[in-house]
């Protein structure tokens, strides 16, 4: 059986349902229930406007035909894939080893920058490519206990577990929907314009600027879900459970970087530049995460929707909401594998449990479906989704400007000019 993770389900199965998930043991883990579920038929009162064009039989043609490209990568996961993943935490690991091991001796300014530039790449791939991942459930196929969802502990201050439930189990199922969408760019900034303003946005940028370099501590607090305790969704032993879960990670991540790496490297008179090695790893890791986030989200082009335009949403357009509000980042192959793939970020919204060096092969059968259907399909190079994402930033952290206002309908019409009187014979 494959697990199900980040799929949405389809009526008739009710929304209080759990959704049942294989571990490598074959034991059963339930998680908390999708919602909403998705229509068998028809559609909802209002379809995004990039999306009107399309009729209900429209619709259900795509829905079907993604799910075919879906089914038939699923089927064809194997034995490359399996190496695929087994060889990127290799060369992950080594990586790490060796950069630890070069900041022992960071006295020396090359060693510095070396050790510091491998373990920065370590952290990168960690994060993006490997664990984001395995999180989603994209190698629990292959039944390994040491990388499947269940089990995979990765390299950042807010456990996983927290983390899987705000962003597979949320973001993912209110992909920009405003009001149910409590991702960073919905909460902590302002980065829609249908979004209220309030005087505290005028920081947008600023908070923006601490977050990037800081952003897996951002992604901790954002996962204790502060907001649902004090709507009182979540209660404050739960609240507490996750507080000591966190503190137990920022232990366990601290011995590892601001501890243990200075210690071993103090005897070589090189523990304060091992110190900043790993500080600044760390920073260049989140500001890197930070980046490819914004760019999947925020640059131009990508859409928010309202609850109107999701109530009754069919498998075909829950895919069109996927596809309308994230954008790709084009480039390398080392640009898809250090952003873990994640520059498909349109393939990963329509199909983050799939394997994601398969998302290449997938971009291209995805990208023709939305020509062939008349839907954007937003990509660009990293600098410039960078810097329309952060220029979203800057000028949302401002009120909107007044829109000019509509001409009146029934104003006086002047009189027309007489007609001239028509001439015949000119020649």
């Amino acid at each position: 059986m494959t697990a199900t993770t980040n799929r949405p389900t389809t009526a008739p199965t009710r929304a209080a349902e759990a959704i049942a998930v294989d571990t490598p043991a074959g034991t059963t883990v339930t998680t908390r229930p999708r919602k909403p579920v998705l229509a068998a038929s028809g559609g909802p009162v209002k379809r995004p406007s990039a999306a009107a064009h399309l009729s209900e039989a429209d619709v259900e043609r795509l829905g079907k035909e993604l799910d075919a490209l879906r089914d038939r990568i699923i089927a064809t996961r194997g034995a490359k894939d399996a190496a695929y993943i087994r060889r990127v935490i290799r060369v992950q690991r080594t990586l790490e080893v060796a950069g630890r091991a070069t900041l022992l001796l960071s006295k020396k300014k090359t060693a510095f920058v070396a050790g510091t530039a491998m373990l920065s790449i370590a952290k990168i791939l960690e994060n993006m490519e490997i664990g984001h991942n395995v999180l989603h459930g994209q190698w629990d196929w292959m039944r390994d206990p040491d990388i499947h969802s269940t089990t995979w502990e990765w390299d950042f201050v807010t456990p996983a577990a927290a983390w899987k439930h705000t962003h597979n189990d949320l973001h993912h199922t209110w992909t920009n929907v405003l009001g149910k969408d409590k991702d960073v760019g919905y909460s902590t900034l302002r980065m829609a314009e249908d979004q209220p303003w309030r005087p505290f946005n005028i920081l947008n940028p600023v908070i923006n600027g601490i977050l990037a370099p800081f952003f897996e501590w951002g992604i901790a607090i954002y996962d204790l879900e502060l907001e649902a305790v004090k709507e009182g969704e979540k209660s404050k032993e739960a609240l507490k459970k996750d507080l000591k879960a966190v503190g137990r990670k920022v232990l366990r991540q601290f011995s590892k970087d601001y501890v243990a790496t200075p210690l071993a490297a103090a005897p070589f008179g090189s523990g304060k530049q091992a110190l900043i090695g790993t500080f600044t790893a760390n920073a260049i890791r989140n500001v890197w995460a930070h980046s490819v986030i914004f760019c999947g989200h925020f640059p131009d082009g990508v859409d928010v929707f309202t609850e109107e335009e999701i109530e009754g949403e069919t498998r075909g357009d829950w895919y069109i909401r996927q596809m309308l509000g994230s954008a790709n980042i084009s480039g390398s192959k080392l640009m898809h594998l250090m952003t873990g793939n994640l520059s498909h970020q349109i393939e990963h919204h329509c199909f983050p449990d799939l394997p994601s060096n398969r998302y290449h092969e997938v971009a291209v059968e995805v990208r023709e479906i939305c020509q062939r259907y008349g839907l954007p399909y937003t990509t660009g190079p990293l600098p410039k989704q960078v810097g329309q994402a952060w220029a979203k930033v800057f000028r949302l952290a401002l009120p909107n400007r007044p829109k000019p206002a509509a001409k009146a309908v029934n104003a006086a019409v002047p009189p027309r000019r007489p007609a001239l009187p028509l001439v015949a014979n000119l020649g």
